[in-house]
């Protein structure tokens, strides 16, 4: 349970309510975390709405954002993102496992450019201030400028989210851990 109260979509304004609503349902299954955000009916309206937005014009490969969700997530520490994002990446062809060692220096399954999005989450969240051109230059061989502004952008939210959802301390909905057992049974 959250350190502050649920607040039921019913409480907030009606121009918010259907923002709750489609980040509950449609954007996944993220309605503790919602419910917990609309203490603050704006930052429902422009935190989860600018989410999805980013999801409906979807101009970064499924794939390579939840690879650098995850990453950020593990780094940080930060169980109900890792738990929410985890089978995503898992639906993107990646095995249990793979997302399990994700931040060992070699990754099963990765291929160069999952590599290269791993690492750069990695700086964005642990060694922004000393990132080298030489990255950039990489990631600009894979993705267009477009890209990667926004691979950089779900990468900073992403431990926006962390710290957000640890200090609340936000609990996994119970959807969330059934779908979870079921990937790790799949699993083995």
């Amino acid at each position: 349970m959250a350190r502050v109260r649920d607040v039921e979509m019913e409480e907030l304004p009606e121009d918010v309510q259907p923002i709750f609503h489609r980040y509950a349902t449609e954007y996944g299954p993220f309605l503790n975390q919602v419910k917990v955000f609309a203490h603050r009916p704006p930052a429902v309206k422009h935190i989860m709405g600018l989410l999805l937005e980013l999801a409906e014009e979807q101009v970064l490969p499924k794939r390579y954002l939840e690879i650098a969700v995850v990453v950020v997530s593990k780094i940080n520490e930060c169980t109900y993102c890792v738990k929410h994002h985890g089978p995503r990446l898992v639906e993107q062809g990646l095995s249990a496992e793979t997302v399990d060692n994700i931040l060992e220096p070699e990754v099963d399954g990765f291929d160069e450019v999952d590599m290269l999005v791993r690492d750069y989450a990695v700086q964005v969240t642990s060694n922004f201030q000393y990132m080298r051109d030489q990255i950039f230059e990489d990631l600009k061989k894979h993705f267009t400028e477009e890209q990667v502004v926004e691979l950089t952008l779900r990468i900073a939210l992403c431990g926006f989210f962390n710290r957000f959802n640890d200090a609340l301390q936000i609990g996994i909905e119970d959807n969330v851990m059934t779908d979870m057992l079921s990937h790790e049974t799949a699993a083995e």
